[in-house]
């Protein structure tokens, strides 16, 4: 309900509309944006811009100001974790990370909100790379006032979501590996070309905390990379990386010798293009991955995809393969 009222009395109360400050010669601007909830410490401004009495907005019980509905839709999705609130900007409220790592989000839990009329839940995609103080989550409702019935509603779908176990969003700190990697290809083993797989999978990994700790060459010879394998895992390595030899020709032994030297075999092969070649695979423990050569000149492969998630300590699965097909087709 739109009312006129002394400044003196419009505390607590909604600006409907911008108020502008001129300050001949100085300044020409904004001074209050419209939805503004009025203070006691505004009174001395607002009558140093000549006005004593002003149109104002009174918040009827049962509904809630924009910053505040922004500021419960971040409490709700966030919950008690490390996560940090920004301050209400404009009617949003920003969720950031405090850490470098692994954003993680509910899409179910999003969606669920987004149907919900007038309410905003914006995210960046699950399983994202994130650095500390990036911006994870965007919340605002779309008129000036809201419903609180609509708030409570995703405080509610977020609190029971929870006790059935879903994490709604967090980032996952990535663990220090100790990596080994396996240069096949006679053609490097013997020295007819230089290495162009090592340091880029070395940066890749040292991007994400962790560490290539010994890198061993081998011939396209399946009994060599199996040797190499064993070797790196007795050194106690946390992930063996064997680059190229991933293709269909004869001299490619890669997939072979990963089986061979007694891997499980998650999925030689992803939906995504480039890195459709890329296999996956577990020797107990220890992820083994085999490397197409698109890891070379391509800047995002399925080894991006993959390599975070592994250093966050999570386990690849058949399904997580599959899902990589929606959304996977990067112009290769």
């Amino acid at each position: 309900m739109l009312r006129e009222v002394k400044v003196e009395d419009a505390i607590g109360m909604i600006l409907p509309h911008d108020l502008t400050q001129i300050l001949p010669g100085e300044f020409k601007g904004r001074l209050f944006r419209k939805g503004h909830q009025v203070t006691e410490a505004d009174i001395p401004a607002l009558l140093s811009i000549g006005k004593e009495h002003i149109y104002a907005m009174e918040l009827q019980p049962g509904y809630l100001h924009e910053d505040e509905a922004a500021q419960r839709l971040a409490k709700a999705i966030a919950g008690d974790s490390s996560l940090r609130l920004t301050e209400p900007h404009e009617g949003k409220v920003n969720v950031k990370s405090e850490i470098h790592g692994l954003a993680k989000i509910d899409k179910a839990f999003v969606d669920a909100v987004n149907a919900i009329d007038e309410v905003v839940l914006s995210t960046i995609r699950s399983n994202t790379v994130v650095q500390a103080g990036a911006s994870l989550v965007g919340t605002r409702v779309i008129p000036l006032i809201v419903d609180e019935a609509k708030v409570v509603e995703v405080e509610r779908l977020a609190a029971a979501r929870r006790e059935e176990g879903f994490t709604l969003l967090e980032v996952k700190p990535f663990r220090k590996l100790r990596v080994g990697v396996i240069t096949t290809g006679s053609e490097v083993f013997k020295g007819r070309i230089q290495d162009k797989f090592g340091p880029i999978v070395k940066e890749k990994v040292a991007q994400l905390g962790s560490e290539v700790v010994d890198q061993r060459f081998a011939l396209d010879d399946s009994e060599a990379i199996v040797g190499e394998i064993h070797a790196l895992l007795a050194l106690g390595v946390d992930l063996v990386l064997v680059t190229g030899g991933m293709s269909v020709d004869p001299d490619d032994r890669t997939p072979g010798a990963i089986k061979q030297a007694g891997a499980r075999v998650v999925s030689y092969g992803t939906p995504m293009l480039p890195g459709s070649m890329l296999m996956i695979a577990y020797l107990g423990d220890v992820p083994i991955m085999g490397l197409p050569g698109c890891v070379m000149h391509d800047p995002y492969t399925s080894f991006d995809v993959l390599l975070p998630r592994i250093c966050a300590g999570e386990t690849i699965l058949r399904s997580d393969i599959t899902e990589m097909g929606y959304g996977g087709f990067y112009q290769c």
